[in-house]
């Protein structure tokens, strides 16, 4: 089998969490037809806080939080459809996410939002957006988008 990876990549940067809104339209953008969100960073560097905004952007009215210690949250959008919210931090292997059925979340078309997606690379599936958050001083972060097809 031939799998092929057409790569498209992005940066953004931004100086304020005020500007997260931008940020989140320039991500959906870059996402349109693409439902995995595949996100890394360091501690600290803005994962959930971006999926906040993502989430308000999409009307999800829902508190949206890590689920660090429940691996997976579901939302709702406004058309009823769920969005699942994973954090894989806590993970011991990569396989631990197949044990909760992560890769039927994956596939249903439902929109998914992984953070620390690198602790279960060989399952992560394309089409998939990764974005790679990084911190600076203060406020300012710096996203790089890749859209993997």
């Amino acid at each position: 089998m031939l799998i092929e990876f057409v790569r498209m990549a992005i940066q953004i940067s931004c100086t304020s969490l005020n500007e997260l809104p931008e940020v989140v339209e320039q991500v959906l953008r870059a996402s349109e037809g693409i439902a995995i969100w595949a996100l890394e960073g360091d501690l600290g560097a803005g994962k959930t806080t971006f999926l906040q905004a993502a989430g308000k952007h999409l009307g999800v009215r829902e508190a949206i939080q890590s689920p660090t210690f429940s691996l997976v949250n579901e939302y709702t959008l406004p058309d009823g459809t769920p969005v699942y919210h994973f954090d894989f931090y806590r993970l011991e292997t990569a396989e631990e996410a197949l044990d909760i059925g992560a890769e039927e979340y994956f596939y249903s078309g439902a929109r998914c939002w992984i953070e620390w997606a690198s602790r279960i690379e060989p399952y992560l599936p394309v089409p998939r957006l990764s974005i790679y958050i990084h911190r600076r001083d203060n406020e300012e972060r710096i996203f790089e988008i890749e859209r993997y097809e």
